[in-house]
């Protein structure tokens, strides 16, 4: 009990922390809009775009983790899990597109620099780092055991990132007045972007194609299950993840003709084992006395 106890707690503090992370890049992005217009910055405009599909991100991921918490239904016998792993595909969608974007009004910049005012532009740099840094720290906790909230604290990090790289950048163009500098950072920027939402997206798609997503090997739990005694069999294997923290498995067990009693202690073996070696929670296992004829691993209908 006292350990479900600390788990609520636990999602309560990300909740909070989310809804503190929104608030503040709402703000940096409507600052640093204003500011890369005034300024003439295209890499501020990026990083507040950045900001905002942030606060999306994060409002993405905040209703995810409360949708994920309704009980289950008839009708939706496993909850809303998948909700969250739904809001990280859209999310670094989003992002995906809004990188290329920004990619090719950089390269126009190039082309046609235009005068950007250095100052401002590190004014409003410095102003949009910090509460990245601060809600960067907000969410680290949560994000080693969620890839939803993960997907949040990483767009975090890398606007921390983008935002030293604007503020080295305007540090350049008051000193030096090399206008380029911008675009430049703003195609770098964009470039990270799409690397860390192309391996977001790529790990939810797994998920949801309900692939084996620890590539967990068939072959080593067929060889542990069929040395237990009495046991003839294993076959029909399905295995796939509901979210990033739930993994189910699936089999039926061929076992020598012997009391309903005795396939219990076998199953509480082989549930251990699992839970064991691959933190698989959840197991479902149909044992059966010359039933199958095919004996394959996976099913073949």
């Amino acid at each position: 009990m006292s350990h479900h106890h600390s788990h609520n707690q636990k999602s309560e503090t990300s909740e909070k922390n989310l809804f503190i992370t929104i608030a503040l890049n709402i703000f940096i992005t409507i600052v640093q809009i204003i500011g890369g217009i005034i300024s003439g910055s295209l890499s501020l405009i990026s990083d507040a775009m950045h900001n905002f599909s942030d606060a999306v991100a994060i409002v993405i991921t905040y209703i995810a983790l409360r949708l994920s918490k309704r009980p289950k239904t008839p009708k939706y016998t496993f909850g809303l899990k998948r909700a969250e792993i739904i809001a990280a595909v859209l999310n670094a969608s989003t992002l995906i597109i809004i990188s290329f974007f920004l990619i090719r009004e950089a390269i126009e910049r190039l082309y046609n620099p235009n005068e950007i005012t250095g100052s401002l532009m590190l004014i409003v740099a410095v102003v949009g780092f910090i509460p990245n840094v601060i809600g960067a720290l907000l969410l680290k906790k949560g994000s080693e055991k969620n890839l939803n909230i993960r997907a949040a604290y990483f767009h975090l990090v890398s606007d921390a990132i983008s935002s030293i790289a604007i503020i080295i950048g305007a540090v350049f163009i008051i000193a030096y007045k090399v206008y380029w500098i911008d675009p430049v950072l703003t195609i770098l920027i964009a470039l990270y972007i799409l690397v860390e939402a192309y391996k977001i997206l790529k790990e939810s798609i797994d998920i949801l194609m309900m692939s084996n997503t620890e590539e967990i090997n068939l072959e080593e739990i067929k060889s542990f299950v069929e040395k237990i005694p009495g046991v003839k069999n294993i076959h029909h294997i399905h295995l796939w993840k509901l979210n990033d923290n739930d993994t189910h498995f699936e089999a039926h067990i061929e076992v020598e003709d012997m009391r309903v009693s005795k396939t219990s202690e076998i199953q509480k073996i082989i549930t251990a084992e699992l839970h064991n070696r691959y933190e698989i929670n959840h197991t479902t296992l149909q044992f059966e006395c010359e039933l199958c004829n095919e004996f394959d691993i996976l099913a073949h209908h």
